[in-house]
């Protein structure tokens, strides 16, 4: 007996009663009308297709960074500069060796009274005369960031951004630069750590008129947030290797050129910039905008 007068003898009551009872276990579309087991497919993630991204066809092997993208097809640029095009098709593409869906981007939305830096926007910008005072970075690639990042930022205040090429005789060009309460001078280095000649260099020109910031990371590059260009971390690069040729072949990038296309491309504002490098700027820019003259040097 199973229950009050139901017999497994009587299989039509024994079904009746058992409708009636709660269950513990459902296996309710785990089986077929057939009896074998219903598969389940894995839902294969969109990913929007940033520039940059890095992705392959599964079909013919071919890896490159996403250039452009429509509704209807993807351009790739593999590391020797080639460019394929393919379809927008659903699971069609390997991100991080994973199938995935490529989708375009949804439009940025435009913060309207924001710049890139997160500053408030000013409407009908007219740049100011340039300032006496200037900030100086280590290379092209630091001042295409600031550009991008804080470029209205810096025309609102008019000040001018200008590339050292290194700073290894960083005391010579203070002293060309002749700094004075009228005429400061901020320089952003790279790998401001402790026991460094960047260190070094930093303690030896600092003063009332001239600050010098920075952050941490070898390379400007490493500043921009792994995400932004579409890897988990940047890679490890053994001492005595030049940074950026060293990252370039671990992300099999091509040359360090191609790499500052898709790194400098990658920014769009102060969110793809670690912090560091973000305090570091803010820093300089209030510091050569205090008290600053407009630059009638002809210098």
């Amino acid at each position: 007996m199973v229950g009050p007068g139901v017999s497994l003898a009587d299989p039509a009551r024994w079904l009746r009663y058992n409708r009636g009872m709660p269950r513990t276990d459902s296996y309710s579309g785990l089986f077929g009308a057939d009896g074998t087991r219903v598969q389940r497919k894995k839902a294969i993630p969109e990913v929007p297709a940033e520039p940059g991204l890095v992705v392959e066809d599964p079909a013919s092997g071919f890896c490159g960074a996403v250039v452009t993208i429509d509704v209807r097809e993807v351009t790739l640029e593999d590391r020797h500069g080639k460019r394929r095009i393919f379809p927008l098709r659903p699971a069609g593409f390997l991100f991080e060796g994973q199938l995935a869906t490529l989708v375009k981007p949804a439009p940025r939305v435009q913060a309207g009274a924001r710049s890139a830096s997160g500053s408030v926007r000013v409407a009908g910008l007219k740049a100011r005369t340039a300032r006496a005072s200037r900030i100086w970075v280590e290379g092209i690639h630091d001042a295409s960031l600031l550009e991008t990042v804080w470029g209205h930022d810096l025309r609102v205040e008019g000040i001018v951004v200008e590339p050292l090429h290194g700073v290894h005789d960083l005391a010579a060009a203070v002293r060309d630069f002749g700094p004075a309460p009228h005429r400061k001078l901020g320089i952003l280095v790279d790998h401001l750590v402790a026991g460094t000649m960047e260190t070094r260099q930093a303690a030896s020109v600092a003063g009332p008129h001239v600050m010098v910031t920075g952050h941490p990371f070898v390379d400007v590059w490493e500043a921009v947030k792994p995400a932004a260009v579409g890897i988990r971390a940047w890679p490890q690069i053994p001492r005595g290797t030049d940074w950026k040729t060293g990252v370039c072949e671990a992300l099999r990038w091509g040359e360090p050129a191609d790499g500052a296309r898709r790194v400098l491309g990658a920014v769009k504002s102060f969110r793809d910039l670690d912090s560091s490098l973000i305090g570091a700027v803010e820093q300089l820019i209030d510091f050569v905008t205090v008290d600053a003259a407009v630059d009638t040097d002809p210098r």
